[in-house]
């Protein structure tokens, strides 16, 4: 979707936690497919901050993928980069569990 000039949205989905891009003014998660709904938005609650430790490594180590995805200009760097994001984010969604 990147590559078709969809932008990394730094929010992360409101259902799953995964990684979100826009498109023509809709937001939708690469790891669910969902679009939030308005009303669903304002009816969820930010989650506790992790206390698990690795947890909160893996949140930053999350960050500085999403800002090197947006810096990076080199589609087969992008590629890996996604590659490395939905690793961490299924790592962390089997902590969570």
């Amino acid at each position: 979707m990147l590559l078709h000039g969809a932008t990394l949205i730094a929010e992360p989905c409101p259902y799953c936690r995964g990684v979100r891009v826009m498109k023509n003014g809709n937001a939708l998660c690469i790891n669910c497919g969902r679009e939030p709904d308005k009303q669903k938005l304002e009816k969820i609650e930010t989650p506790p901050q992790d206390t698990n430790p690795v947890l909160a490594t893996l949140n930053k180590k999350l960050e500085r993928l999403a800002a090197d995805l947006d810096a990076e200009k080199d589609l087969q760097k992008q590629q890996q980069i996604l590659k490395s994001i939905n690793s961490v984010i299924e790592t962390i969604q089997k902590l969570q569990k």
